[in-house]
């Protein structure tokens, strides 16, 4: 069964920068657009970007503005978010989902990015 593991989180001043990482298994990662999504504590899930399976073609969400740039790397298969400026509001639990996956109960465990001064 397809599983996603999050990692990079923790909590980070105003203006700061982390990079998220997402190992990714049990299915053809090559194949599936990815999205990146985020959840503030009580608040519904929002969409940050979709990448295509090659990588070659992404969109952000307008909060994105440019500070959030992803990637992967098919043949490892990674998948990144690079995140600068970050705000305070940019703090939530950050999942990678299989793009054509909605059901957030299937999802993993997340990590947290929490910005704090």
């Amino acid at each position: 069964e397809a599983q996603l593991v999050e990692s990079g989180g923790g909590m980070v001043q105003p203006g700061g920068s982390l990079r998220l990482s997402c190992a990714a298994s049990g299915f053809t990662f090559s194949s599936f657009d990815m999205n990146w999504v985020r959840q503030a504590s009580g608040k519904d899930h929002e969409l940050v970007s979709t990448i295509d399976a090659a990588g070659e073609s992404v969109c952000y969400a307008d909060f994105a503005n440019g500070r959030f740039t992803v990637s992967r790397d098919n043949a490892e298969n990674m998948l990144y978010i690079q995140m600068n400026g970050l705000k305070f509001e940019d703090t939530a639990l950050y999942f990678c989902v299989i793009s054509n996956n909605s059901d957030p109960l299937s999802w993993g465990q997340g990590t947290q990015v929490t910005v704090a001064s």
